[in-house]
């Protein structure tokens, strides 16, 4: 395999000036620059990527630490950003970190060891006192993880109200309400707040499911959904993200319960799996293609090293009426 010297001989010229031409640490003449050219052409050179990475303390990489991947906001998530950042000249590292205890320490510890160049976060496990020690990029998404980070998220509150009006539209009375876990800041939770609010200022019945914020596997959410049934609250109603939602669908219909006639549904998130189910879901739907567009320009910035134009980004949610609601 031929190395920066063979390029460097049959060139004509210096190692540095190949080094400073692969690097593009320095100035180098449009003469000089052809003859290099034509000679790792001969020679079928490569440049040793990582060895050049590791001289510009720079990789090209950017992490993304997500909870689970199979959760449907997580994978069209993940899917957007790669392709916000590929744009840009990044590749993505993804980063699953619900199924180890310890790996969003792993990841970030990279950050430090200049593994990749900027981490985007949709875990806060860690809290804000671990991640204010962290003098890297790094973005969050829908977390609270201090105030240096900065925060692309949704008005939740917003969201929400939609669904609790929603359903008190539709004639609900009593509703299965599925919240996240409440224990961790996040601006998420604001929906659940919000909804509950508006179900008690309006007198309507609320049976509240808390969820564990690290399982987000199917295994669990049939088991939350069992739990929730097996309770014996009679509910007309129910608002869950759209995995849970399905998932109580699919149980009211194998009881012979009509949808939406005995039973109104209102999905949070709104991904791809609430339109390929029969009959569709009514979601509160988040802009997931404008989050990852968000997240990737902050992190861009802050790698670049600028400010972004924002330490927060509240983005608004939409409503999708479809088969589960009657109005």
């Amino acid at each position: 395999m031929a190395g920066i010297k063979d390029v460097a001989k049959c060139a004509g010229v210096g190692v540095g000036t190949v080094s400073r031409m692969i690097n593009r640490s320095g100035y180098v003449s449009e003469e000089s620059r052809e003859k290099i050219q034509a000679a790792m052409k001969a020679l079928d050179y490569t440049p040793n990527e990582l060895a050049r990475n590791l001289y510009r303390k720079k990789s090209g990489i950017i992490a993304v630490l997500v909870p689970n991947v199979s959760n449907p906001f997580f994978a069209e998530f993940i899917d957007c950003i790669e392709e916000e950042l590929y744009m840009d000249g990044f590749k993505v590292m993804l980063c699953n970190t619900a199924k180890n205890a310890g790996a969003e320490a792993e990841y970030l510890d990279m950050l430090k060891r200049h593994i990749v160049d900027g981490v985007v976060s949709c875990v806060s496990s860690l809290g804000e006192e671990y991640y204010s020690t962290i003098k890297k990029p790094v973005v969050a998404v829908d977390r609270y993880l201090g105030d240096n980070i900065p925060v692309v998220t949704v008005d939740h509150r917003e969201g929400g109200r939609m669904a609790a009006e929603l359903l008190i539209q539709n004639g609900c009375r009593s509703v299965l309400h599925f919240r996240g876990a409440g224990d961790i800041d996040t601006p998420y939770y604001d929906r659940h707040s919000e909804f509950q609010r508006i179900m008690d200022e309006n007198n309507i019945k609320t049976y509240c499911y808390d969820l564990a914020w690290d399982r987000m596997d199917s295994e669990y959410y049939i088991k939350a959904v069992d739990d929730a049934m097996q309770s014996g609250f009679a509910f007309d109603g129910v608002f869950a993200v759209d995995r849970i939602a399905i998932e109580c669908m699919n149980r009211c219909l194998k009881r012979n319960r009509r949808i939406p006639e005995d039973v109104k549904i209102v999905a949070y998130d709104g991904t791809f799996i609430t339109d390929i189910v029969e009959p569709k879901v009514t979601a509160v739907v988040q802009p997931i293609e404008l989050l990852a567009k968000e997240a990737a320009k902050a992190i861009t910035s802050l790698i670049a090293g600028k400010n972004p134009e924002k330490m927060k980004v509240v983005l608004k949610a939409s409503l999708k009426k479809s088969g589960t609601t009657l109005v």
